[in-house]
């Protein structure tokens, strides 16, 4: 498949008091059109500042340093003006943040902020933009959509808070969706909701997705490719059946292990011990190995590359040497 969005040697830095920190540190990754990509790991892992990056949302002092490359069908995005990147942000790439609450904004109605984004776009009129913003409403499912136009977000359910979100990213047709934590403190049966209108939407539409989770069941029979973050760096990536059928960095394995089950014996979860370093202090060597359970001695001083682990599977781990690809 052809990539819609090709990312090359992410990296990202903030100066701190305690020296400069590398949150996303040589990051590689591509997305097809149509294509779902999950990105997943603990928090702290630089899993959110990536995503900002591809919108060049990267908050002050933060920098994309030189050498870093995003392109979208073929346009680089690092290289783009002011104007020309307003035109990518909503437009050819909707995002949806972390936390609708927080994100949309509590004194204007939810028909005032969907036809913002709306007319952001595409010159229509005010009353254009209201009718499509009541179009958006009813294609994500809210109930009563008529009614919920002029209502304020904190007038509504999380759960219709996000919808509101997704309204608002699919308001000028983007080729791709950013979904930051999508389910983030909404309940298991709104979690439910809300990924399977995801999946219809993207079905429906053909977009690329770019799923951001810590949780790996969500991932399970929906993502088609997975790539693991820890300290910075992509671990391993491979598609979804073979990730879960054969998990082979222990980081991963650790993730796994710990995701409750609901059929078969039951056992005792597994947590990984420690947790994610500080960005200003990632370890020399293998960044895991502090916590890998399966850590070489040369894990602690020699930095592992990706190395092929079967078709289209790669691990930055050196455990993969030797392994028949």
């Amino acid at each position: 498949m052809t990539p819609l969005l090709e990312v090359e040697d992410l990296r990202i830095t903030f100066p701190t008091r305690h020296g400069t920190s590398h949150p996303v540190d040589g990051v590689s990754f591509s997305v097809a059109r149509g294509e779902l990509l999950a990105l997943v790991g603990e928090s702290g892992c630089g899993k959110s500042l990536t995503s900002l990056a591809l919108l060049r949302l990267v908050p002050p002092p933060g920098q994309i340093q030189p050498g870093s490359a995003i392109r979208l069908g073929g346009t680089d995005v690092l290289g783009l003006g002011p104007e020309e990147l307003r035109s990518i942000r909503g437009r050819r790439i909707g995002m949806i943040f972390q936390d609708p609450m927080t994100s949309l904004n509590p004194v204007f109605t939810v028909a005032d902020q969907i036809g913002e984004s709306v007319r952001a776009h595409q010159k229509v009129s005010k009353p254009a933009a209201r009718a499509r913003a009541l179009e958006l409403l009813q294609e994500v499912g809210i109930p009563d959509p008529a009614q919920r136009l002029d209502v304020y977000p904190h007038q509504m359910s999380g759960g219709m808070r996000q919808r509101v979100m997704i309204a608002i990213a699919l308001a000028s047709e983007p080729e791709m969706l950013i979904a930051d934590e999508p389910t983030t403190a909404l309940d298991v049966t709104v979690q439910a909701q809300i990924l399977e209108l995801l999946d219809g939407l993207r079905a429906a539409r053909g977009m690329a997705v770019l799923l951001i989770t810590h949780d790996l069941g969500i991932v399970a029979g929906r993502a088609d490719r997975v790539a693991v973050m820890y300290a910075g760096r992509l671990v391993e990536e491979a598609t979804t059946a073979e990730l879960f059928a054969r998990p082979s960095h222990p980081y991963t394995k650790g993730l796994l292990a710990s995701v409750p089950r609901i059929t078969g014996a039951v056992t005792r979860l597994t947590p990984i011990a420690g947790t994610v370093p500080a960005p200003t202090a990632w370890p020399a060597g293998c960044r895991f190995h502090p916590r890998c359970p399966a850590a070489l001695p040369r894990c602690a001083t020699d930095d592992p590359p990706a190395l092929p682990v079967g078709d289209a599977h790669r691990m930055r781990c050196w455990l993969a040497e030797g392994r028949p690809a």
